[in-house]
């Protein structure tokens, strides 16, 4: 599989070892619902994640909670709660949304307020080694003394202004420098340290956390096109400043969303949480038209947009309710030549498929892949064909759209299942049998009260929800 590495603009072989990937993302600030910003590099890295594990490599996979920043604090403040309670509801409402979406939960999901004594070992040898230096109970990196600062970014360390995430202090050496510890402040969250009771800068949480879970040097780190600088130069800097080795192989950026054309910013007013786009066109529409482009590419989010997501993953999800209705009322029978005929077909577009992912993770031809595959089963679903074949058919669409995050998820309608409809649908059956047309059409009635659509067919009753 090659991947396009940042650092260096080139797109490599990622040449795993021992099939071992060891992958780390920067996570929310859990401040408030995410956004559909946030929403695009969780799903594309999801899916980069569950790529890997298909090609049969173990990933290792380390997800931050930013849970103690100035946003923290003054969220904790305007709703008279703590900084805890805040990172504790929104992380809560971060598992909420990316179970919609179709995220699996990382390998390891920790905390920066659970990683102190990390942060302080890695800022205590920061100083040490000369690259770090204590300043009125502030702790700042010199990042002058790191003589390769500004090699993923590409920016020359002469024409750059503060890397710092909050306003530069007058007792900084230098403008570029950034915090690694900030003192105390009457009212803030603080922790005992060397240099008095402070709380960390954003950027050491990650360099901490990578090298407790994940090790000096990783396969893959990855994040937001946004976050390149200066989040991720200056992990490098803490990272290599402390340990002289490589942190990572690999830096991977998705690209920004834009909103009717336009950057989203709470500025423009065009700012957009997933939960609020979910309620409206549902997560796996978000998902689908996250991962219908390419990741590094920018894309457009529009109510248009999204209605065609909505559609294409209706299509998908049509595909698979055909086939699992033919497979319940198909006969038994053997496989014949035209199947295996069938069957070699769709080992092309697995390979189709393959090629495209292996392309640096290339979703867009990927999900062409699949659709190709659609067209080709419903094409061959219009003769009657035997359970035995319909399964295998089955099995690589699931394989296929499972791995995309498009099988159609498990259902209730004013609380009622899938499996209680079947069942239903079943005592209908023996009903119409017995000739109790009274039990029959009561179950009809009561499935169609509940939105269920019922079509009955030479096959059997076929039904979807409204």
């Amino acid at each position: 599989m090659k991947l396009f590495n940042d650092l260096n603009g080139k797109k490599e072989e990622l040449r795993e070892k021992d099939r071992h990937v060891r992958m780390y993302a920067c996570g929310p600030t859990v401040y408030n619902f995410f956004h559909i910003g946030n929403a695009r590099c969780f799903v594309t890295f999801d899916l980069l994640r569950r790529y890997l594990e298909y090609r049969g490599d173990t990933v290792d996979f380390v997800q931050n909670f930013t849970d103690i920043d100035d946003k923290m604090i003054r969220r904790a403040a305007e709703e008279n709660s703590t900084v805890k309670e805040v990172a504790d509801r929104y992380i809560k409402e971060y598992y909420t949304d990316a179970e919609g979406l179709g995220v699996r939960p990382a390998t390891v999901h920790p905390r920066a307020t659970e990683n102190m004594d990390d942060i302080i070992r890695i800022i205590s040898l920061l100083i040490e080694k000369g690259h770090a230096y204590e300043s009125h109970g502030d702790v700042y990196y010199a990042a002058r003394s790191f003589k390769e600062y500004g090699k993923l970014s590409g920016k020359n360390v002469d024409d750059l202004e503060s890397g710092a995430r909050v306003d530069v202090s007058e007792i900084k050496r230098d403008p570029l420098d950034f915090a690694l510890w900030k003192a105390a402040k009457p009212g803030e969250p603080a922790w005992d340290s060397p240099w008095g009771k402070g709380r960390p800068g954003w950027h050491i949480e990650c360099s901490a956390m990578v090298d407790r879970y994940l090790g000096k040097t990783i396969d893959i780190h990855c994040g937001g096109v946004d976050l390149t600088f200066p989040h991720h130069e200056n992990e490098i800097a803490q990272s290599e400043g402390a340990f002289d080795v490589p942190f990572a192989r690999f830096w991977i950026h998705n690209g920004f969303i834009n909103v009717d054309n336009k950057k989203m910013s709470k500025s423009e007013g065009n700012f957009f949480t997933v939960r609020d786009a979910a309620a409206k066109y549902g997560y796996p529409a978000i998902r689908y038209f996250i991962l219908s482009a390419h990741y590094r590419s920018p894309v457009n989010f529009s109510g248009e947009i999204l209605t065609q997501a909505q559609n294409a993953v209706q299509r998908l999800y049509n595909c698979e309710e055909n086939l699992r209705y033919q497979i319940r009322n198909a006969g038994e029978g053997a496989v014949t030549a035209e199947d295996e005929a069938f069957f070699s077909k769709l080992d092309r577009r697995r390979e189709q498929f393959i090629t495209a992912m292996d392309d640096d993770l290339n979703t867009a031809d990927g999900i062409a892949a699949l659709f190709d595959a659609v067209k080709d089963i419903n094409v061959y679903t219009q003769k009657p064909r035997s359970r035995a074949a319909l399964e295998k058919v089955l099995a690589f669409y699931e394989e296929i759209a499972g791995l995309l995050g498009f099988l159609k998820p498990e259902e209730k309608a004013n609380g009622i299942s899938d499996e209680e409809i079947e069942a239903l649908l079943a005592e209908r059956t023996a009903a119409k049998k017995e000739k109790n047309y009274a039990r029959a059409d009561e179950i009809r009635a009561a499935l169609t009260q509940q939105g269920i659509v019922i079509e009955d067919t030479p096959l059997g009753p076929k039904w979807h929800r409204a």
